[in-house]
């Protein structure tokens, strides 16, 4: 079964270095909690087109379990615009 990455995307001003990290931290104990939901890593994004995550899943059915409709007005009212989510099925990788 194929590996599942959803980019999540805010159509954001770019936080300085220091509101990213203090996001990301103040955040990161939620995402660590889901290894046992498929959740194999997350990367915190922060740059000129705006700000988000990207996520990393053990296969298309846990992410699709996490990213509900529920979630998304969670996170659209957390950062007051709604998320763009982008799904890739992962069928080829490589580590180095």
């Amino acid at each position: 079964m194929a590996n599942c990455i959803v980019i999540v995307q805010f159509d954001l001003p770019k936080r300085t270095e220091e509101q990213a990290i203090k996001g990301g931290t103040s955040s990161a104990p939620i995402y660590r909690g889901l290894a046992k939901r498929g959740l194999i890593r997350k990367d915190y994004l922060n740059g000129e087109t705006g700000t988000g995550g990207v996520y990393l899943w053990d296969n298309r059915e846990s992410a699709e379990a996490w990213f509900t409709e529920e979630r998304i007005a969670e996170l659209t009212d957390r950062f007051g615009v709604r998320p763009h989510l982008t799904w890739y099925d992962t069928h080829v990788t490589v580590d180095n």
